[in-house]
């Protein structure tokens, strides 16, 4: 058994690119759900929005990485903030998890369109549109860094990912601490009581819509960066269920709930990986009982279980409450 392999992959899992690209996913969901009680299931879309504003400013559009960045931060979100909010928000929260799931699949099928192949690449997707970015890595690409964790190109998607994470992390704590934020507090709680005091609780959702739908870009955007390509199915439903886990988790409504959340998701999925893979590779884990092909289904499956033991003693998460996982859907 590798135990030096299994746990130098557990701490990647930690803390490398997948974990901040979910935790910067499950932070704008905490922001949806969390803080202002929208169900939004359909998280991946605005992951895609980020990835593929950028690729096809700079692949298909011929524009420079810095209004890439500008397209897949805040124009592409704000645009399907408003196509998605507009109609459902002032609905039941159930229409807004409808038309969510809808938009995600869509753009996804779109994307994949062979008669879009010149704007979007079809099912290939996109590539050759992140050179600007690593031109400013400091790391040599052929040096291994943070004991051997990360090679050039990895450890400068991650040191750029966690200066991300941290602002974003930042700036919720102060928006929350801020009389907008409580006001987003009192419409999850009553939204009829918001109301009542002269709050426009239909503008407020919007803004929060478009906000956590903004942090699911940047962990899209970043992805995308990190693997060098913006492929549909990159973003299929299984993405948000994973942010969702990761918030969950971590506990909902907490400033870092969502980042604990996805260190804690992506280092149990690293460790079961390699574990398995490991025992049956060493004899420890009998043919009849599993084989090495079947590694990543009883891992999903582990994780399944473990989430049917968190629903069922902890439902709050490590550091939610009961309190703010309830939720008035009126």
């Amino acid at each position: 058994m590798d135990w030096g392999g299994i746990i130098e992959n557990t701490f990647r899992g930690l803390i490398g690119e997948q974990f901040i690209y979910f935790g910067l996913a499950a932070i704008g969901l905490n922001m949806h759900f969390g803080y202002t009680g929208l169900l939004n299931f359909g998280q991946a879309v605005f992951m895609a929005a980020g990835a593929y504003g950028l690729s096809m400013a700079v692949a298909t559009l011929g524009l420079n990485f810095w209004w890439g960045l500008l397209l897949g931060i805040v124009v592409f979100p704000l645009i399907l903030a408003a196509i998605m909010g507009v109609p459902t928000l002032r609905l039941r929260a159930d229409y807004l998890a409808i038309v969510t799931i809808a938009a995600s699949e869509m753009f996804r099928i779109i994307a994949r369109s062979p008669s879009l192949d010149r704007w979007t690449g079809s099912s290939d997707g996109l590539t050759a549109f992140a050179k600007t970015f690593y031109e400013f890595s400091p790391y040599d690409t052929q040096e291994r860094y943070f004991f051997g964790l990360f090679i050039g190109n990895q450890m400068w998607v991650v040191t750029v990912g966690w200066v991300v994470l941290a602002l974003v992390v930042g700036a919720v704590y102060l928006m929350m601490r801020s009389p907008w934020g409580r006001v987003l507090k009192a419409i999850r709680e009553d939204e009829d009581a918001a109301r009542s005091l002269g709050k426009n609780a239909y503008w407020f959702k919007m803004q929060a819509l478009a906000l956590g739908g903004v942090f699911g870009a940047l962990g899209g955007m970043l992805r995308a960066i990190g693997t060098q390509s913006a492929q549909p199915q990159s973003f299929i439903t299984d993405v948000t269920f994973f942010a969702w886990v990761a918030l969950i988790l971590g506990g909902a409504a907490k400033v870092g709930g969502p980042v604990v959340g996805a260190a804690v998701l992506y280092a149990i999925l690293n460790f079961t990986d390699i574990f398995l893979r490991n025992s049956v590779a060493d004899g420890w884990m009998p043919e009849w009982l599993m084989t090495g092909t079947q590694v990543g289904q009883v891992r999903f499956m582990l994780i399944g279980l473990a989430l049917i033991l968190l629903a069922a003693f902890r439902p709050q998460g490590i550091f939610g409450s009961k309190e703010e996982m309830a939720l008035d859907d009126r």
